[in-house]
């Protein structure tokens, strides 16, 4: 009995304790922004779906270098469709402690910043935007486990560049979730 509630004890202070292993130059971030859905219920209503998956590469403490993909669409039951996609490069600066007070114990505040190749296209004659995509915000990062993190991010998004409609912005908030790996446990994992 006392090695069950030993190992318990150990157990949670290992799933509910952040370490700051897993911000460690070479370590690996991989998850997303979860799917962000919303459906309309009365006449005309409309839908939104979005995915946006990052994966990026610790190259000092508290700093990753990666990459995302976004893909959405949206529109309503009668009305044109909008997509929105864009692809490129992403970074993300996460705050020490010190720095900044960390909501809980259990978190890590964080800037993220991406540009790459974006827009927006709509159908039936609409508005689009090619070109340029830039997005900057601030999040927060909570760890459920040493590895794994739910995090909120308020991000302003916009697409610049060519089309009948030059620009289009939005600020948007995104709900996601991030998986830390250290390198040898991403090379186990490659080779089989």
């Amino acid at each position: 009995m006392k090695k069950l509630i030993l190992s318990t004890a150990i157990l949670a202070t290992g799933l509910f304790s952040v370490t700051k292993a897993q911000l460690q130059k070479g370590n690996w971030m991989v998850g997303g922004n979860i799917i962000t859905s919303s459906f309309g219920l009365n006449t005309g209503g409309g839908y939104n779906f979005t995915l946006e998956p990052k994966a990026a590469y610790f190259i000092d403490d508290n700093f990753a270098l990666g990459g995302q993909v976004t893909f959405g669409f949206s529109g309503t039951k009668d009305g044109p469709t909008t997509y929105k996609y864009s692809v490129g490069p992403m970074a993300r600066y996460y705050f020490n402690n010190d720095q900044v007070d960390s909501l809980l114990k259990h978190g890590r505040f964080f800037l993220e910043g991406n540009a790459g190749i974006g827009g927006t296209s709509t159908t039936k004659g609409g508005n689009s935007t090619t070109g340029l995509n830039l997005g900057v915000g601030p999040g927060y990062a909570y760890f459920i486990t040493p590895n794994v993190a739910v995090e909120g991010l308020v991000k302003y998004n916009g697409d610049f560049g060519f089309g009948n409609n030059g620009t289009t912005s939005n600020i948007g908030f995104n709900v996601g979730f991030q998986i830390y790996l250290p390198t040898s446990k991403v090379k186990q994992v490659t080779r089989g």
